[in-house]
């Protein structure tokens, strides 16, 4: 589930392994490119955490980090998470 904070949208995934999460990142650098919006993220062994803002907007959420949020979310659903 995504959570709005600190004008961030955050979510915590964990995977299987490192291998998995890679792939699951490697899946929404495709997605983030494609729609030129880009996360910001973290990733340690099998968990990935990810913040999307939009800085053009002066750092707060718009539509367009929903859209990539929707997105990410499709992504992890074919993983399990």
């Amino acid at each position: 589930m995504w959570t709005e904070q600190d004008n961030h949208l955050t979510r915590s995934f964990k995977f299987r392994d490192f291998k998995e999460a890679f792939a699951f990142m490697t899946e929404v650098a495709i997605v983030a490119e494609e729609i030129n919006h880009h996360p910001w993220w973290s990733n340690s062994y099998n968990k990935v955490e990810i913040r999307l803002t939009t800085h053009d907007a002066g750092n707060t959420v718009t539509n367009r980090d929903h859209v990539l949020a929707q997105r990410i979310s499709a992504l992890a659903e074919r993983y399990g998470v």
